[in-house]
This record gives structure tokens, sequence and C-alpha cells, in this order.
């Protein structure tokens, strides 16, 4: 049964369980093989529904068999004949035959049963098996003898059904029929008048079988009589036993003996016919007779092991029915046709191999069923293996090992036994052994090298594969699995496993951290290859890592120094010759080789005919003469690069002042410090996003505190007072904010006047005139303190010098 035909079948279960609606049931009744689409009958219409509600509970048809026969048209509300219904093929001989469907609707649930009963038409007719019917019947046959015919068969059933027989012409036998228990007719022919072969040898009669359909369909059968010559003499054998010899090892067709009947009848009554008569053997399958002359040959194959003698009885009959016998006793000679049998009856598949010598491997027994010296067996087995045979019995054998095995030379056996027999010519047998020899764990692992060396380049990616160890163990299975471990050691004071690990499975060397070349250059250690034998043997080897440089860090400048606080600027007179040197960039590169190697390149400037940077010393010159029309503010911008790949670089900001005394460099120092470039990068709004949140953070902070002073000075402050507090400075103060090179112990004396953006200013401790540090920001202090003494109206900024 099909899972679709459960399924419906559950289906249907649980409607009939959960059914709270109406039931119905229709039965109707039409006539097999009526044509495709032929109206069964209108199902709405006798359950009493509407067409309509047919298609709102979508209808549906269920057949037990899972065969769609049927089909329901839900727009007419009819069923119809789906497929072409052969009543034969659907129920045999079995009636009623009926198809059972149920209908199903739903909302609400409603089912119905419906039965189709298939009615049986006259579309077969009766037939029998055989076209034709002989008989060989004797003339001296006496009156009643009954000859059995054949029965006819008919599909149909009831009156279209096998309903009679007649049998033509009737003037030697009539029809004769028996009721068995089956409810089946015996049909027989009874001989009513005594044949005569001399008025009329062959009788031919006609028998008809009809069955009750309308119309009436019916079948024929010829019956051909021979009537056979009186016969009043047996035929006779001229030797009762006959005697004979053969070899098993005759081919079929193999003539054994001649035998002969005499009958002294004359014509057919005289002609004498041969015929094996055995049935309780296999003598009819292993021999034939010639029926008509009488030559007996071998049909089959002889075996003296099955069979040694053989009796074959002949049967000589003329056409009369008349009989005689004889008997050919067969000897069957032995030769050397069996080739030994061996069977193992212990068997060891696997040996270890530290097995001791005379171990018995495997036990045979070899069986040959010839006889006498065709039947004698020795075994023996192949040279250069370390096994022998022995002979325990007549008929067993044993293997045993001659020598020591090793697994590690030979890991398995292909022996192979050869029994042979001493017949002419001898047989032989053989059969191979496959013999496993389970490993001893004897061999500790061996690395590939005696050392190794790995290279990994540094900023590499923790978990990082840097090298693979392999080691080989000549054992076998768990004795040769190796593991992998890596042996405590420190390098620089640091366990070796927070560097590297090993995977104990592959001997994948691993990165646990990110290596900086500026750092470890090198560093080594052991790795322990251990198999899983029990107790496991080990071997050690040395891993050495060298650390490969990246170019991972820019140049850095030493020299113009970059401050946030302090301009520099370089002066340069306007009485500079060509090549004059104004300053020199010093920058280092903490990376390696080429990574290291620094080259230095103009890459703005105010005016870039008069200043070129020396590419390998970063050298600043002039490479003209400088003019009364050359700007007195000079910006330079110089790049410095390394050679790594890709390559990494620096820039630094040279100001240069073409002047010729300080109090004209003072007189542009202002404007200079507005003329300074920013670079609005990524890096700055992470700084100004920074500052924002730690000012906010502040200021709560400030507040709350403010808040807890307040009300404490509340509580205890006596009186309040809304002047300003002015603090006291002395004349003469140290600088304490500049960040220029000047020692904090140099004051400053500044006058000015009340609308002049300049004044005189007095240098304490004189310096090089080359370079000149501005710093604002020491600006804003001197403002707050001018201001609070009412000494200056407007800041200016302290001039600083310094030696390079």
């Amino acid at each position: 049964m099909s899972d679709r035909t459960m399924m419906r079948q559950v289906l249907l279960f649980i409607l009939l369980l959960s059914l709270s609606s109406v039931f119905g049931q229709v039965a109707y009744s039409i006539p097999e093989e009526m044509s495709k689409g032929s109206l069964v009958g209108n199902i709405a219409q006798d359950l009493g529904l509407d067409v309509k509600r047919l298609k709102s509970g979508k209808a549906r048809i269920y057949t037990e068999d899972n065969v769609d026969y049927i089909e329901l048209n839900k727009e007419r509300g009819v069923l119809l004949v789906k497929e072409r219904i052969d009543r034969e093929t659907l129920c045999g001989q079995a009636t009623p035959c009926a198809l059972h469907l149920q209908i199903t609707l739903e909302d609400p649930i409603e089912f119905f049963t419906v039965t189709v009963e298939m009615n049986d038409i006259n579309d077969n007719a009766p037939s029998f098996k055989k076209d034709e019917m002989k008989f060989r019947i004797s003339e001296s046959a006496v009156i009643g003898a009954k000859f059995v015919l054949e029965r006819a068969m008919d599909l149909d059933v009831g009156v279209n059904g096998l309903q009679g027989y007649s049998l033509k012409p009737t003037d030697n036998f009539h029809l004769k029929l028996q009721k068995q228990q089956d409810g089946s007719k015996k049909v027989e022919i009874v001989l009513q008048k005594q044949l005569d072969r001399e008025a009329r040898e062959q009788l031919s009669l006609t028998l008809t079988a009809s069955d009750g359909g309308d119309p009436q369909l019916t079948g024929t059968m010829r019956i051909e009589i021979a009537v056979l010559d009186a016969n009043d003499n047996a035929p006779v054998f001229t030797q009762e036993v006959y005697k004979v010899n053969i070899m098993e090892t005759a081919p079929k067709g193999t003539l054994l003996s001649t035998v002969s009947a005499v009958d002294a009848d004359q014509g057919s009554n005289g002609k004498v016919s041969y015929s094996i008569t055995n049935t309780l053997d296999d003598v009819p399958v292993m021999f034939q007779i010639d029926g008509e002359n009488g030559v007996v040959a071998l049909a089959g194959s002889l075996d003296y092991e099955k069979a040694q003698h053989y009796e074959i009885h002949v049967q000589a009959s003329d056409d009369g029915g008349l009989t005689d016998s004889c008997k050919i006793s067969v000897e069957v000679t032995d030769t050397n046709d069996n080739h030994p049998s061996i069977n193992i009856m212990s068997k060891t598949n696997s040996i270890s191999e530290n097995s001791k010598p005379g171990t018995v491997v495997t036990i045979f027994n070899v069986q040959d069923p010839d006889s006498g010296q065709n039947g004698k067996v020795t075994c023996n087995i192949e040279e250069h293996v370390p096994f022998i045979m022995k002979a325990t019995s007549k008929k067993f054998f044993s293997l045993i090992t001659e020598s020591e095995l090793d697994r590690e030379i030979a890991s398995r056996y292909n022996i192979t036994v050869t029994c042979s027999d001493e017949g002419v010519a001898s047989l032989s047998s053989s059969v191979t052994l496959t013999l496993q020899i389970s490993d001893v764990n004897d061999n500790a692992p061996v690395f590939e090298s005696s050392s190794y060396e790995a290279y990994i380049v540094e900023n590499n990616t923790p978990g990082l594969s840097i090298f693979t160890v392999r080691a080989r163990d000549s054992d076998w299975n768990q004795n040769a699995r190796v593991s992998y471990i890596l042996e405590d050691s420190s390098v620089n004071g640091v366990a070796v496993s927070s560097y590297v690990s090993v995977s104990a499975d592959s001997g994948v060397i691993h990165a646990v951290r990110s290596f900086d070349y500026e750092q470890i250059k090198d560093f080594h250690f052991r790795v322990k290859a251990q198999d899983g034998g029990s107790p496991p043997l080990s071997s050690n080897v040395t891993v050495k890592i060298l650390i490969q440089d990246q170019n991972d860090n820019p140049p850095q400048v030493l020299y113009p120094v970059q401050t946030g606080g302090s301009l520099v600027a370089e002066m340069v007179p306007r009485s500079a010759d060509v090549g004059y040197l104004v300053t020199k960039v010093v920058a280092v590169d903490v990376d390696s080789g080429q990574n290291a190697w620094l080259s230095y390149k103009l890459q703005k400037a105010t005016d870039r005919a008069l200043f070129e940077v020396g590419l390998q010393n970063g050298e600043i010159r002039t490479i003209r003469q400088v003019t009364d029309k050359d700007a007195v503010k000079q910006r330079l911008s110089v790049i410095v690069e390394d050679n790594g790949q890709p390559s990494r670089s620096a820039t630094v900001i040279v100001n240069v002042v073409v002047a010729d005394s300080f109090p004209e460099v003072l007189s542009e120092f202002t404007d200079f410090t507005q003329d300074k470039e920013y670079n609005d990068n990524l890096t700055f709004y992470l700084v100004l996003a920074l500052a924002v949140v730690s000012f906010l953070f502040i200021t709560c902070l400030v507040v709350i505190i403010s808040v807890k002073i307040y009300r404490w000075r509340q509580s205890r402050i006596m009186f309040h007072s809304n002047l300003p507090v002015i603090p006291y400075y002395p004349p003469r103060y140290s600088d304490t904010l500049g960040t220029g090179t000047l020692q904090h112990v140099y004051n400053y004396e500044v006058c000015r006047t009340t609308d002049s953006r300049k004044s005189d200013c007095k240098f304490g401790g004189a310096g090089s005139q080359n370079v000149l540090i501005m710093n604002p920001s020491s600006t804003g202090t001197m403002q707050r303190i001018q201001s609070e003494k009412s000494i200056l109206d407007e800041p200016d900024s302290p001039l600083e010098v310094r030696n390079v």
C-alpha cells in the first residue's frame, strides 16, 4: 500500500471520528466496459445537494484501493467514468463486484458513501487451452471406455459464464459431464459403439463449449482419434542383462551398449520402440536411448565420487501397447579428476611482530575425494617467507612461523599454500592467505630535518601559520600516531608559549602574538615529537624563527623640532651666497635595510627657485643669490620618504626668515604666526571630539564641586564681598610658561605705548641669530598679568633666541 493511500485512509478515519453533520449512502449499478466519460449517476440529485454546495464544500472522492475509475464533475454534479472498467480485471470470478467511494464536503463537514456495482457483460467467449486433442484407441477397446477431455474456461460470471458442452458427431462416442466438488464439470467422451480400424482408421470430433449470454458465445476444440490395430504378440529382448564399464571422464555421447527386442506381429504391431523407464533416480538424465534402434549413450557427466554404479531399465513396446524389459548394469571407473579441496579450519588474520618462532598461524583441512594415489595429498608454501607448513595428521596441516618477524621490513605477507595429489597427472589447488603483522612500538619518531629555520614578517596576525614540522614513525597505527609538543623554555624572560604554539596533530607552528622586528629579531625553541605507543617514544628538534622587517615605521624627524607652542624659524641673511646652508633636516627610521633608507624632497615652498633640499643628506641650501625682492617669510615643506614597499613618509615645516637683523624679524612676527597652516585631518576631529567630551565631563564635575563648596561656605562666611581680588606681581618675574630654550631665570622688561604694536625688547644672554623661537602661547599669560597690573594695554609675544 502506497503512502498516499495510507494518508487518505487516515484522513477518512479522522473525518469519521470528528464528523458531526449528515451521513448519506447512494448505490449505482453500471455495466462494465463503459466508455470514458459515461454517466454513472447524478450524485447531487441523489444526495439532495445543490451543485453549488459541491463547489463551495470542495467535494472530493476517495477510494479504498486508490484506483480512480470514477470522477466527480462538480459543474454538473454527476459521477462519470474516468477510466474503462474491466470487471474481470477488477474482481476476477468474485461476485458481486463493486467500487466503494467516499465523498467528503467541507464547511460544514459532510460524508457520503457511494457504491458502484459493476455488472458483467458477455465480453468473453469460452475457450480451450488446446485447439486439438489426439487419442490413439485400439479397435479392441470395450464399449463404455471413457476418455477425459480438457475443460473450457470463461472469464465471465453468472449467466454469461460457461453453461454447457456439445459433441458432434456422436456415431461412436457420446458426451458425459460429471459435476465435481468445486462446482466445475468433468468432461468425458464414452465409447458407445465398437471401433473398426478396417472401416475407418481416423475419427474427427468437435467439442463445443457455450455460455448463456445474449448473444451466445462459443468455443470449440477438435478431437482427433486414431484407431489402432489389435495386437496379440509382445516384444521379447534377446538378453535380460547387459553389463558395461565406462571411465568417469567419458564425454557426453559415448556409446554404452545396444539392446534388441523382437515382435512376431506384422505391420505396426510388430514395430518395436525402446525407452528408459527409471523414475526414482537420475538415470534418465545421465543416459539416453534411441527409440528405434535401441542404442544407449551417455547423456550427462559421470562422477565416480557421486555414483560408482548405475542400473538402466529399458522397455520395448509395440504400437499396440505390449511391452518387455531388460537391464543394463553400468560400472564407473575412477580417474584423477578432482583437485584437492583446501578448507581453513582456524585462521589468524594478524600476528604480532614479536611472536616467537613456532607460533601457529593457520590450520588447514585438505580433502581429495579421489581414491588411492589420486586422493593422497601433500602441501607446501613458497620460499623466502618466514613460515613453514607442518603436517599434523593425514588430512590436517599447520602454517607456523619459522623465524622472527619485523613489521617495519614487511607489514603484510601474502602466503600461497599449494596442495597436490599423487595422481597421474597430478592435480593441485592453491589458497592465498593475507597475514597482517601487528605493530609493536619499537621505533621513535624521526624528524625530517635535524633543525628547522622559519621566517615570518613582523606585524603578523596572531594565529598565523608560520611553519610545519614533520616527524615520521615507521611503526603503525597508534604507535605511529605522532603528537607534537612545545617544550617549555623562555625567550627574553618570557615563556615561549606566549610567542608560538604547535598543533599537536599536524605539527603546524602558529604565531601567538604579533611580532615586532624592532623588539625581537629571532628566537628559537624545541619541539618534541611523541608517538602514541605504550610506553611512548619521542625525539626533539630545534626550530629557529627569524623575524623579517616590514616597513611599518615612518621616518621620524629629529630636527627641526616641530612643537605645538613655538614657531621655529631659520634666519638667512640677505647677503647669503648661492649654496648657503640654511639648515639640515635630520630624520631617522627605526626599520632596517632599505626600509630605513631615507630620501628628502622639497614638497612645497614659498619660492621654489630660492631653496633646494639634498636628496640624501636633507641639507637645505640656497640655489641663487638672495635679493631684496624676496619675501621675508619663507615657508618650506620637506617630505622625508623611506625606501620601503610601500614607502612611508613624514613631512616637516621649515620656516625661514630672510633678514639681516632681529628687529626686522620681529616686524613680521605677528603675521608669521597668523599664516600658519593647519591640516584638517581625521586626527584633528578625533582630538576635538575628545576635548568636547572631556570638557563636558569636567564642567559637570566642576559644577557639582562648586555647589558643594558654595553650600559649605554659606554656613561659614559671615559676610560677603563682591570686590575682585587683585593679585600682586613684582615688577620682575620669571617666565614659567614658555616653551623656548632659554632658562627660566631670564626676565623681561617690556615698554609699550598705548597704540603701539611694537616695543623695545631687551634680551638677556645673546645666542645664535640663525634660529628664532616664537611662542604665541606665552602671549596670553603675559596679557593676563599685564591686565591685572594695568601695566600694558596690549600683549606682545616674547621672543627667544637659541643655538642650534
